[in-house]
């Protein structure tokens, strides 16, 4: 089946390849240069994929935010510093067809996008100090959670967030995707879920969001107390807040918000 790709990309380097690439594979794809431009096209849902690679985002204006709204598929642009330097990498899939719905063709679609960028975009250096803002929009998909995962793990040890092999903070991801999928969504491809990450030297800022109604928090068993010794439920929360250094859920339970700091400057702090 064909599908229909927009790629942004201010450096050429992710387009130009994956154009070849699916193009190759029989699908159709646009590519243009700035976030700007994709704002102007209003129709950016009639594309199956959005894929966004820009080395500098753009600050937009509060006062120009709120018409942005229905521009859901591009990463979020927030007021910063004009010194600042944010980079910004969005795959969004949540036009994806859902009436003949195929889990392994988007995994696919994922894994060769996420492949092509860490074996030939993220290998570029690019301009130190940098802050990293990677997002993920995508129908109800376990399936996807393994290469989502896996790059995200790897671009918080190229920043130095966490060292190589840190697979205590995959636990905590692992947790995250699973609680949106299953027990939020339950499976269900017509919901979608989001998964973000802000990166930097200092941290790393995860957000896990579902569409589902949600739970309240405090009415999860304590795992630890002896009376639940034989209760699943609550283990994974329990996980999460011992892995991570800061959790927080919404009021409406289906966003979980998490931080993990530098391993350097918790060592400074102890």
């Amino acid at each position: 089946m064909q599908r229909k790709f927009l790629i942004i990309d201010d450096h050429d380097s992710l387009s130009s390849g994956l154009k070849r690439v699916f193009s190759l594979l029989g699908h159709s794809v646009e590519t243009i240069e700035t976030r700007a431009e994709a704002v102007e096209l209003k129709d950016i849902d009639r594309f199956d994929v959005v894929i966004t690679d820009l080395d500098n985002i753009d600050a937009i204006p509060e006062a120009v935010q709120s018409d942005d709204e229905n521009n859901a598929c591009l990463p979020e642009a927030e007021p910063h510093k004009s010194s600042e330097h944010i980079r910004a990498f969005k795959i969004c899939a949540t036009s994806f067809n859902r009436e003949n719905f195929d889990e392994t063709e988007l995994k696919n679609l994922f894994e060769t996008i996420l492949n092509y960028k860490a074996q030939f975009i993220d290998q570029i250096e690019r301009i130190k100090n940098s802050r990293e803002k990677i997002e993920f929009e995508f129908p109800s998909a376990i399936s996807l959670m393994h290469s989502i995962l896996e790059y995200l793990t790897k671009r918080v040890e190229k920043i130095g967030v966490a060292a190589g092999g840190d697979s205590h903070l995959f636990i905590a991801l692992d947790e995250a995707f699973v609680n949106a999928v299953k027990h939020g969504n339950k499976f269900n491809h017509r919901k979608n879920v989001r998964v973000a990450a802000e990166i930097s030297k200092k941290e790393a800022r995860f957000t896990f969001e579902d569409e589902g109604e949600g739970f309240d928090v405090a009415s999860i068993p304590d795992p630890r107390d002896p009376e639940n010794l034989f209760k699943s439920s609550g283990r994974g929360v329990l996980l999460i807040h011992n892995i991570m250094d800061e959790v927080k859920y919404n009021e409406r339970g289906n966003r979980l918000e998490m931080i993990k700091k530098s391993e350097s400057k918790t060592q400074k702090n102890q």
